[in-house]
């Protein structure tokens, strides 16, 4: 696998600190390298995430790596900053309340579009698609939603996952779970008969943990966003444009093709 830069990681501890400077200074916010775009920190492109959703970001010894990670990277680099990541719960992102808090520049954390995310801050182009799947142990017998009646589905927190099950998911009890990590952890042991979430970080599990199984997919017609704080058209925009590029010049394919077994999607 290619080399993977290492990035500094804010500490869970320590971002009441970082909120309180950071809202002490968002007044003069620091210009980026020459663009004229205001960035929360001198020098750096502040990353609010939420830690783990492998392959997109998860913590590897001392760094956080991942397909959303060399992405954004891409934008520190046209920017001529560098990415710092803040590991923060997921409702503060998707609320927009860590942008607004100036805690970060943006937030690429697996997101979904959604109308209700899009109110509370902005969007650049969409950049993956995804869709729902159901996870479950290999020597299940479940083939779908409908056969998981009476039994245990487990569900991420605030995701659209939990959405989905909660309008499809007839006769069954959700089991709310504040991170992937617990999610998946709870299949294995049997905590829940199966699990639903995003098709991409589901895959990557089960090439990992060949005991589980996709036993369904969904087709919800979702695309993750790369979240700013509503009306940083500047920085969108910027987003937009690395987007695009990475795209037209084999940028993307080369970041898919090392996060994902599959051929890149367009």
């Amino acid at each position: 696998m290619p080399a993977r830069s290492v990035l500094p990681v804010i500490a869970t501890a320590t971002l009441t600190a970082v909120a309180v400077l950071t809202g002490c200074t968002s007044t003069k916010p620091s210009a980026s390298g020459g663009t004229g775009l205001e960035l929360v920190k001198s020098g750096k492109l502040t990353t609010c995430t939420h830690l783990p959703y492998e392959p997109f970001q998860v913590r590897k010894d001392d760094a956080v790596v991942g397909f959303d990670v060399d992405l954004v990277d891409l934008v520190a680099k046209k920017l001529k900053v560098t990415q710092e990541i803040v590991d923060t719960p997921f409702e503060g992102i998707q609320s927009g309340e860590d942008l607004n808090a100036r805690k970060c520049d943006l937030a690429a954390a697996g997101m979904t579009i959604t109308p209700v995310r899009a109110k509370n801050l902005d969007f650049s182009v969409g950049y993956f698609d995804a869709t729902q799947a159901l996870i479950a142990k290999k020597d299940s017998s479940f083939t779908s939603l409908a056969s998981l009646k009476g039994k245990k589905l487990g569900v991420q927190q605030g995701t659209t996952g939990e959405t989905y099950a909660q309008k499809n998911a007839q006769g069954v009890t959700t089991v709310q779970f504040e991170d992937l990590a617990l999610l998946l952890t709870a299949v294995k042991t049997g905590q829940v008969d199966a699990a639903v979430n995003d098709n991409g970080v589901l895959f990557e599990y089960v090439r990992k943990n060949p005991d589980t199984q996709v036993i369904a997919e969904f087709d919800t017609g979702e695309e993750y966003g790369i979240g700013v704080r509503t009306g940083n058209d500047a920085l969108r925009k910027e987003i937009d444009t690395v987007i695009a590029n990475a795209k037209s010049d084999g940028s993307y394919d080369r970041i898919y093709k090392k996060w994902f077994p599959a051929a890149p999607k367009k």
